[in-house]
């Protein structure tokens, strides 16, 4: 083994900072002076890398795939444990239900009720929004096979969303809940209350003359009343929503702004309104 002196020593070690920036600068100006020399180093040097670094993939792709799937196992035994859980509160709902699908008929029975017919619907597809003689329309693509009437119900896959106004030999147009010439009776379905849903022209309808002593409560929920023979009952609506100006509104469950089939409910009834009770314009008066 070589032993250097310490003056030698000293002397290295007081030269290799500036030899290392010496040598940082010369790399930096043969890559100025030279770039395809360098391009073609740094190529080599990735060439003879890419191999260890695809040797090395493998591995670091298995753990990674292990990892993965031990958190995978972990988040199955959380959701099975929770999905356990939800199957035991749904047999007690089920039980509850069956008992009380047992009282149900046997008060049907004591009753003699007479249960009604089922209710039958079509489905028509939404061709074009407003237009006419509402602001808040849609139309729909219909034809001699569908039989639509004006006065049937409209809805979505999630609840109502307006009724049958307008019937054309390949079309009819349906006025939605929204528009401001909409009334329909709804049902308050925890306090049973009997009240009107009139359109605003916005996204949500007002609710309108509730009984004096009820007030609608923040997220009950609303269905359609028949008072009067005018709707089947208890279709889903939405549920209440308290603005800030105070005022009840109706948040729907029907999606009105991204709507493409509607299903039309034939539910035996005459019609909503009658010919002369559909909302026209006044023609206007020359000045």
């Amino acid at each position: 083994m070589i032993r250097l002196s310490i003056p030698l020593r000293q002397a290295l070690a007081r030269l290799s900072l500036p030899v290392l920036i010496a040598i940082a600068f010369g790399t930096m100006l043969l890559g100025k002076a030279d770039t395809l020399l360098v391009e073609r180093a740094r190529m080599a040097l990735s060439d003879s890398l890419s191999p260890i670094y695809a040797a090395m993939a493998e591995p670091i792709g298995a753990a990674r795939g292990m990892v993965q799937e031990g958190r995978s196992l972990l988040a199955m035994r959380t959701e099975n444990a929770a999905l356990r859980e939800e199957n035991e509160r749904l047999r007690r709902w089920q039980a509850a239900a069956l008992a009380l699908e047992g009282e149900v008929t046997l008060l049907r029975r004591q009753l003699a009720y007479t249960p009604e017919g089922t209710t039958s619907f079509r489905t028509a597809r939404v061709v074009a929004d407003g237009g006419g003689t509402y602001a808040r329309a849609v139309l729909l693509a219909t034809g001699p096979d569908l039989q639509v009437r004006k006065g049937q119900v409209a809805l979505d896959e999630r609840g109502l969303a307006g009724r049958v106004t307008e019937v054309g030999s390949r079309s009819a147009r349906v006025l939605l809940v929204t528009d401001i010439n909409s009334r329909m009776p709804v049902t308050l379905e925890t306090s049973r209350a009997r009240a009107i849903m009139a359109g605003s022209n916005g996204a949500r309808p007002r609710l309108q003359h509730w009984p004096e002593g009820v007030l609608p409560a923040e997220g009950e929920r609303v269905v359609t009343s028949s008072d009067q023979n005018l709707l089947p009952a208890g279709l889903p609506v939405g549920e209440i929503r308290w603005s800030a100006s105070g005022a009840a509104e109706i948040e729907l469950y029907a999606r009105l702004d991204r709507m493409d089939l509607l299903r039309i409910f034939d539910v035996g009834l005459a019609g909503i309104l009658p010919p002369e009770a559909v909302a026209r314009p006044e023609p206007r008066r020359g000045r």
